[in-house]
């Protein structure tokens, strides 16, 4: 499947080479990203008077492996909502690979790479499926993801009988993966960092990005200057189902067994406010990797410091709501849409 397409004068990308470099470096520390370093300065700060172990090593480790589950989905989510579309299933995706992941691993004699070679397989399927369903069956991308939503958490309830299965923890591999460091740095945040530079290049400086910004900016224009819409669609709800896989490996490494559940029910949610929050124009076309990871950063802080406070955990959903609609509402308000309902 070929997915780069001629380039066209009408359609550019963020990273147009006839834009001067200052430009262009000084274009990706956008006011919502400095923003968004406020905020996570205002928390940090917050959460550090209030609790003296706030920013203890073993706290911030924490935080960090906490995040990178969400991180990866948030990635990916920023980029399908690039493209113009929205997956609402990535946590039951996380939930059917974690369960896959364990289950081979303990059918196949304990073999990680042969459980984890599963998990990425049953992932790259699922998101194709959700592609396929919502090009050729011309279903909404909310409306189709929302019903796989249900859909493979049924599947990984159905797989493991609604429990959690398998234990990791007596293999060195996912050991490893789950709490194994490199550089003073766990290695999930180190996996965080790689597919976040695999991403940013591949949006920035690829044709590939660059076309699928045009689809999300505007699908006719990209159409009329010859991009095949729905091989990208394809191929991004493909790429979602990939990194939900890793995402679900990470979670079966981190807490010892397969989860059909625990650990990724609502992780959609935070990867749509994480994607949002960082910039990505739920109608398409414009969003990035960077601001994306400094919100997931704020949320990860966020939820640690209420834990860590013993605020009741519902609150933290509470507070995952206002900043999705918070982060919509300033996306209108930049757009200068008028308000539904009201007169110009």
């Amino acid at each position: 499947m070929t997915l780069t397409s001629p380039p066209s004068p009408a359609v550019k990308g963020p990273s147009d080479d006839s834009t001067p470099l200052r430009p262009r470096l000084l274009a990706h520390v956008s006011g919502q990203n400095i923003s968004l370093v406020g905020a996570l300065a205002l928390v940090l700060l917050l959460f550090g008077v209030l609790n003296d172990n706030y920013f203890s090593l073993s706290n911030m480790q924490v935080i960090a492996e906490a995040a990178t589950i969400t991180g990866l989905l948030a990635i990916v989510q920023t980029v399908v909502i690039i493209c113009g579309g929205l997956d609402i299933s990535v946590g039951s995706q996380a939930g059917v690979a974690s369960v896959v992941s364990a289950m081979v691993f303990t059918s196949t004699g304990t073999n990680a790479f042969l459980g984890m070679a599963a998990a990425v397989g049953v992932g790259l399927a699922i998101g194709a499926i959700n592609g396929l369903i919502i090009v050729y069956g011309r279903v909404n991308p909310t409306i189709a993801t929302l019903a796989g939503l249900a859909a493979y958490k049924g599947l990984a309830q159905l797989l493991s009988d609604g429990r959690a299965q398998g234990y990791v923890l007596n293999d060195d591999i996912f050991v490893f993966l789950g709490r194994g460091k490199i550089a003073g740095l766990p290695v999930m945040v180190w996996i965080l960092i790689v597919v976040a530079v695999t991403v940013h290049v591949l949006l920035r400086y690829t044709d590939i990005g660059r076309n699928i910004y045009a689809i999300g900016g505007n699908d006719t224009a990209a159409r009329l200057a010859g991009i095949n819409i729905n091989k990208y669609l394809i191929f991004v709800y493909a790429l979602i189902g990939i990194v939900a896989a890793i995402a679900g490996i990470l979670l079966t490494a981190r807490t010892g067994s397969g989860q059909p559940t625990s650990g990724s029910e609502g992780l959609e949610l935070k990867a749509i406010t994480a994607a949002a929050l960082g910039g990505a124009a739920l109608k398409g076309g414009k969003g990035g990797i960077g601001g994306t990871l400094l919100a997931v950063a704020l949320l990860g802080a966020l939820e640690n410091g209420l834990t860590v406070q013993g605020i009741n955990s519902f609150w933290q959903n509470v507070a995952q709501g206002a900043l999705l609609v918070v982060a919509v509402v300033i996306q209108q308000r930049r757009s200068g849409e008028r308000a539904v309902g009201l007169p110009h």
